[in-house]
């Protein structure tokens, strides 16, 4: 038998809170089976998605690109590429974030030797 959840564990589980799995319901993000008395009830399979979620948001995907991913995703394995195009434009973006941020770190690194330079003529 597959294991069940109610909204509350997953919240718990994931550290999302139970607005925001409504919010992802509403949206189409999960689709939680309804119990008699209308409750939700999670298995593992939405706990993974959930997190597929979790590290596409950290990524900085947005979630309209993430609800069009799940849309894809519930046509079948012959989206997968449409899926990989999604999922490589967000590598892109991060890899251009890198960059940047790299960019950042050198300036840090430049002033750090310019002013140890500096320091290191004064004690002489």
């Amino acid at each position: 038998m597959t294991k069940t959840y109610k909204i509350s564990e997953v919240a718990a589980m994931t550290g999302l809170s139970i607005p925001t799995l409504r919010y992802y319901e509403t949206l189409g993000l999960l689709k939680p089976v309804r119990q008699e008395n209308n409750y939700r009830l999670f298995t593992d399979k939405e706990l993974n998605w959930i997190e597929f979620i979790k590290r596409a948001k950290a990524t900085g995907m947005p979630l309209a690109k993430i609800m069009t991913y799940a849309k894809l995703r519930e046509q079948g394995h012959e989206t997968i590429k449409a899926r990989i195009a999604i999922l490589e434009q967000q590598e892109q973006i991060l890899h251009e974030e890198q960059e940047k941020i790299q960019g950042h770190i050198d300036f840090l690194q430049k002033k750090k030797q310019y002013y140890a330079q500096i320091t290191a003529k004064n004690e002489a």
